[in-house]
């Protein structure tokens, strides 16, 4: 199978982002913007980003989708975006309460 098959099909100017914890998946769909809490301050990821490896910190990631923004509250584990696809696997996580 060839590299450009394992792309993931999303809307032009958009990545996949998976967000999940060991109690469940939190989100798993398209967005414009991520800002994650790296282990040592914030990252900004937008879709076609270089191959990135970090730890998660705690705080909030903020993850822009179309019908808006999702805001969760994550602690732990680490940030992953290959062939864009951005991957949050945090040990803790919960959907941040609006405001």
């Amino acid at each position: 199978m060839s590299e450009q098959a394992q792309v993931p099909e999303v809307a032009h100017g958009a990545m996949r982002v998976v967000v999940v914890s060991p109690e469940r998946s939190l989100f798993d769909g398209e967005a414009t913007a991520v800002v994650a809490p790296a282990y040592d301050g914030l990252v900004g990821i937008l879709p076609r980003h270089a191959p990135f490896l970090s730890l998660l910190g705690r705080g909030e990631l903020r993850v822009r989708a179309a019908d808006g923004e999702r805001r969760f509250a994550v602690q732990g584990g680490f940030v992953q975006v290959v062939r864009n696809v951005v991957r949050v696997v945090a040990e803790k996580a919960e959907v941040a309460a609006a405001g």
